[in-house]
């Protein structure tokens, strides 16, 4: 029994280094230019509307 415990806790940790590293490479890559633009387009659609209302 003592044997499984170990290998699922190796498997834990390998699984929380591999979910970390993939978590912290995406956070620098940043976000795309396009999807920039296309947030300032949707935030000044918000603003024109909120204005009208």
């Amino acid at each position: 029994m003592l044997v499984q415990s170990d290998n699922r806790d190796d498997r834990e940790k390998v699984i929380d280094e591999n979910l970390r590293r993939v978590f912290d490479e995406t956070l620098e890559e940043g976000i795309p230019d396009r999807f920039k633009e296309l947030l300032s387009q949707l935030k000044k659609q918000e603003s024109g509307e909120g204005s009208r209302g």
